[in-house]
């Protein structure tokens, strides 16, 4: 890094001391406060685009947005009001505009930022507190926040605390009991929403009618005013009232997205990163920027070097979830689809596969916004009764949120065939709040008085076994969960060569046998941890070590047949992308010692935060090939002493 420049100067950022209660901006003042503005909102556009130019993504928007209240803000900080210097952000994706303050607080080198979400770098695609200087607060998922604000108000009387508010995060239920309590308590929360109408799927005004947030907050008895946030002047005067006592208040602030961005503004796109044609097109009209653009136009992905040998090709199971379904709809009448289905999607449609279904079948497609857990019940409400279901999806981070609801879910005997996708680390440069890997506690049921808990977890290896599991669990009654990753997942090979789930039907509850060792170890994987699991077995076998691989697709029922293969093996090794505290492997070994098992056990998993970057997060958590050959050789190491000693 020493030899690299940040391509624009932000030591230009010219100092500023405000004071709330003020009436209004100075001439010199508000030209101060537009430079600032402009500076800040021009690096934002630039090192976000950098990173999505890379491949890792990076979030332009929303960071961008909300820099004209940061910035007046600071100025107030500088000025010496009493607020608590911590710019606490609802909207973790937001992360640009932390890394941005660390870089004009002096904490990091602006060069740092054109590592922003790589790999080892500390940028991740969320703020993490210890990991990043200067960012001291953790976000991400939505709604988490306000709450948390709160109990900082508590700690820090006399002090204002600055919440970065969405429209977005605002439908998230938690933040209803966080107003309740900053009303009753009158904490000194100041809550700043950005609502510009724009979610990942689309504009809440259209999707969610009634749904004001000014009305909102004004309902919780929050003081609320409403302010156009690229009006500078209204927004000081705004901001202003807002700090110049600490009680709690909500500002509104109304803006279409990304404003002042040709191509980008008002559109659901510029929540994500900038196209680098927008970026290129946004710094040129702005001027005085070559070198920015040239690192944007000679960018490149980063893309893993890694081979993978027993697989090939790439399926992508999260977007093939929606066609699968839509195949389903299609073998039905429409009286039929209408009756019997509701789709319900969580703002995520594009990533868990649903938009599909959106645009083919929109009579069962309901777009219900960010609300997982009030979503989950609708769906299981709606499946509450034999011959219908409710068919949801989200992130797998997200189904931690919904694990009350999954119980009385369960306890009403609903029908759910929930998709949650970005399972697991892969891919994810979104960072630790984002992983999927406590998707076990989905599987928290007990028997019922009648029958048996006919919850099911399913985590298939690929494309063909993927679309077999959905078309065969769709019209099973009970919980069903599918789980997907972000990456695509390349199909499983038998020894010949051919694809070897494809055209073969899938039985619940029954592990496969991907590769075979008479009298040797096994290897039981599950999902996106097959495809390298297969390769290491292969490696491992050239090597000397006589080692199988078990693809174990359905997670919370035990193929009874193959627990007793696996029962007299010398050791066995259980391979997850899910966390090793709480994923198959803490219980898959109390299984096998129920069923006579003497040999070696151990399991490997998520076991760290994450590191950043996409495909390397697999690797760092020492799941990729050479991990699990290292797991598996140490394992193979003890069984032999093991049977020497015997």
């Amino acid at each position: 890094m020493a030899s690299e420049t940040f391509p624009i100067d932000l030591t230009a950022l010219k100092p500023l001391k405000l004071t709330p209660g003020a009436t209004a901006l100075t001439p010199e003042e508000k030209a101060v406060l537009q430079h600032n503005i402009r500076l800040c909102r021009d690096a934002i556009v630039f090192f976000t685009a950098l990173a999505g130019a890379k491949g890792l993504s990076g979030h332009t928007g929303g960071a961008y947005d909300t820099v004209p209240e940061v910035t007046i803000i600071r100025a107030f900080i500088a000025g010496g009001a009493p607020i608590v210097p911590l710019f606490y952000d609802e909207a973790g994706h937001r992360v640009a505009t932390q890394y941005l303050l660390s870089v004009l607080d002096g904490h990091m080198p602006a060069e740092k930022l054109l590592h922003y979400r790589e790999y080892n770098e500390g940028l991740p695609g969320h703020p993490e507190r210890n990991l990043t200087p200067g960012v001291d607060f953790s976000s991400g998922r939505l709604g988490h926040l306000w709450a948390f604000c709160n109990g900082v108000a508590l700690a820090n009387p006399g002090k204002s605390v600055i919440l970065l508010g969405s429209d977005g995060s605002q439908m998230e239920g938690d933040n209803a009991e966080a107003a309740r309590l900053s009303v009753g308590q009158q904490l000194g929360v100041k809550v700043l929403i950005d609502d510009n109408n724009v979610t990942i799927s689309g504009h809440p005004q259209n999707y969610m009618v009634g749904y004001d947030l000014t009305r909102t907050l004004s309902g919780y008895g929050l003081l609320t005013d409403t302010v156009l946030g690229e009006d500078i002047d209204a927004l000081f005067i705004a901001l202003s009232r807002v700090f110049s006592d600490t009680r709690p208040h909500g500002l509104v602030v109304k803006r279409p997205m990304a404003p002042g961005i040709a191509g980008a503004e008002g559109t659901a796109h510029a929540h994500e990163v900038l196209k680098v044609d927008v970026a290129v097109n946004y710094l040129q009209s702005r001027g005085g920027y070559e070198k920015a653009i040239e690192l944007l136009k000679t960018a490149k992905p980063d893309k893993s070097p890694l081979v993978h040998r027993g697989s090939s090709g790439q399926g992508k199971n999260r977007d093939d979830f929606g066609k699968i379904v839509n195949g389903l709809l299609d073998e039905m009448t429409p009286e039929q689809r209408t009756a019997s289905v509701r789709v319900f999607d969580n703002d995520l449609e594009g990533s868990c596969g649903l938009h599909h279904v959106r645009k083919k079948h929109p009579e069962v497609f309901i777009e219900a916004g960010i609300m997982e857990r009030g979503n989950f019940s609708a769906a299981a409400g709606f499946g509450a009764n034999p011959g219908k279901q409710g068919i949801y999806a989200t992130f797998s981070a997200f189904l931690e949120m919904c694990v009350s609801e999954i119980t009385m879910s369960r306890l009403n005997f609903s029908n759910v065939l929930a998709h949650f996708s970005h399972s697991g680390v892969d891919d994810m440069a979104d960072n630790t709040c984002h992983f999927g890997i406590n998707s076990m506690y989905a599987d928290g049921g007990v028997k019922p008085r009648h029958g048996e808990d006919t919850t099911r977890l399913y985590f298939p290896a690929d494309q063909h076994q993927f679309t077999a599991c959905v078309r065969r669990i769709f019209r099973d009654e009970g919980l069903r969960f599918v789980f997907s990753t972000r990456a695509a997942v390349p199909d499983i090979l038998d020894d010949t060569g051919a694809p070897l789930y494809k055209d073969k039907p899938f039985e619940p509850g029954r592990d496969s046998v991907v590769r075979d060792a008479a009298g040797g170890g096994w290897i039981v994987a599950f999902g996106e941890i097959v495809y390298r699991a297969l390769d290491a077995a292969i490696r491992l076998k050239e090597q000397g070590v006589n080692v199988g691989l078990i693809n174990k697709a359905t997670l919370n029922v035990y193929d009874e047949e193959m627990m007793k293969r696996l029962a007299g093996a010398p050791f066995v090794l259980v391979a997850e992308g899910w966390n090793a505290k709480t994923g198959l492997g803490s219980r898959f070994g109390t299984e096998l010692l129920k069923r006579g098992f003497r040999g070696r056990y151990d399991h490997i998993g998520v076991n760290r935060e994450g590191s950043g970057g996409l495909w390397q997060q697999i690797g760092f958590q020492g799941l990729d090939s050479d991990g699990i050959q290292k797991a598996v050789k140490a394992l193979a190491h003890q069984a032999t002493g093991s049977s020497q000693t015997t």
